[in-house]
C-alpha cells in the first residue's frame, strides 16, 4: 500500500538519479559549477521534487498529474544537460548510457503513473 511520496518506485528511483548525478559532477571542471554542473542537478533534483510536491496535492487529480508532466519535463532536461557533459568530455559513453537508461525508465514510470492515478476519493463518493 502507498502511504506516502517515498513509496513510490519512480520516486525512489529519481531520488537516487539525482544524488548519483550530484556524486558525478563533483569531477566536473569548476568553471562548470555555475552553469552545466548548476543545471544538470537542479534539473535531476526536480523530477523527485516535483513528485513529492505533487502528491501533497493529489487530492486534486490535474494538479497532481500537472506535477508528473513537470517531472517528465525534468527528465528531458537531465537527459540534454548528460548530452552536453558527453560532448564536452566530462563523462564517458559508458556512464551517459546508464544515466540515459535510467532517466528513460523514469520517464515511462511518470507516463504509466499519469495515465493510471485516479483519485481515490472522488471514486469513494
Amino acid at each position: 500500500m502507498i502511504k506516502s511520496y517515498k513509496d513510490l518506485t519512480v520516486y525512489k528511483r529519481s531520488f537516487k538519479a539525482a544524488m548519483d548525478i550530484y556524486r558525478m559532477t563533483r569531477n566536473f571542471p569548476k568553471e562548470e559549477v555555475y552553469s552545466l554542473t548548476s543545471q544538470i542537478v537542479r534539473s535531476s533534483r526536480s523530477i523527485s521534487a516535483n513528485i513529492s510536491e505533487g502528491w501533497a496535492k493529489r487530492t486534486f487529480e490535474l494538479v497532481f498529474k500537472q506535477h508528473l508532466i513537470n517531472s517528465l519535463g525534468s527528465c528531458a532536461e537531465t537527459e540534454t544537460w548528460l548530452d552536453f557533459a558527453l560532448e564536452c568530455q566530462y563523462i564517458d559513453n559508458e556512464t551517459h548510457n546508464r544515466f540515459i537508461t535510467e532517466l528513460d525508465q523514469i520517464g515511462k514510470m511518470l507516463n504509466k503513473l499519469h495515465q493510471n492515478w485516479t483519485n481515490h476519493e472522488k471514486r469513494k463518493t
